[in-house]
């Protein structure tokens, strides 16, 4: 759940010359790249670098990192996350969205939630700790992440948890 970006280092263990993999892959020594990458991009990656078909009836959620490994910036990578939980975990039923330097955590039992709140909005340009909640001070912000979230959630054919009553528990656009 944490808004850091978490390093990830990448690098042949052994380069070798000639070897078909690492030139299919020629990771970019001392390059930094700053373009968000996340661990579901990974699955893609590999497929590309091996030559294999995901089976059709398996979703790719991710994207393939090559062109950030090799030191090349992808225009068109967008840099947005989304994290769904409509099952029991860590703080309980939520839903995060990051886009940009903004993360949205949406709970869906804000009493579960520590914060004891149902939206929580950080900016993780100047808050990397996610430490102040602008959900009060940014409504605008904080309805365009949950429709943003609400309509990538549609599109996915999200689940959602359900609440006492048996009925799911679609978000709710704040007031």
């Amino acid at each position: 759940e944490g808004g850091m970006r978490v390093p990830f280092i990448a690098a042949w263990a052994k380069p070798k010359s000639g070897h078909s993999v690492q030139e299919k892959l020629p990771i970019a020594r001392g390059a930094y790249q700053k373009q968000v990458g996340t661990i579901n991009d990974l699955f893609p990656t590999i497929l590309n670098l091996t030559g294999v078909e995901a089976p059709a009836s398996h979703a790719v959620d991710g994207r393939d990192l090559k062109p950030l490994l090799t030191g090349e910036p992808i225009p068109s990578h967008e840099e947005a996350f989304l994290m769904h939980y409509p099952h029991r975990h860590r703080s309980k039923y939520f839903t995060s969205l990051r886009l940009g330097d903004w993360k949205l955590i949406y709970h869906y039992f804000p009493e579960k939630n520590p914060a004891n709140r149902r939206y929580e909005l950080f900016n993780l340009a100047n808050d990397r700790s996610e430490s102040n909640n602008l959900a009060d001070e940014k409504p605008k912000q904080l309805r365009r992440m949950v429709q943003e979230m609400k309509a990538r959630m549609e599109a996915q054919n999200a689940k959602y948890p359900v609440g006492s009553n048996g009925q799911s528990l679609k978000p709710q656009m704040p007031e």
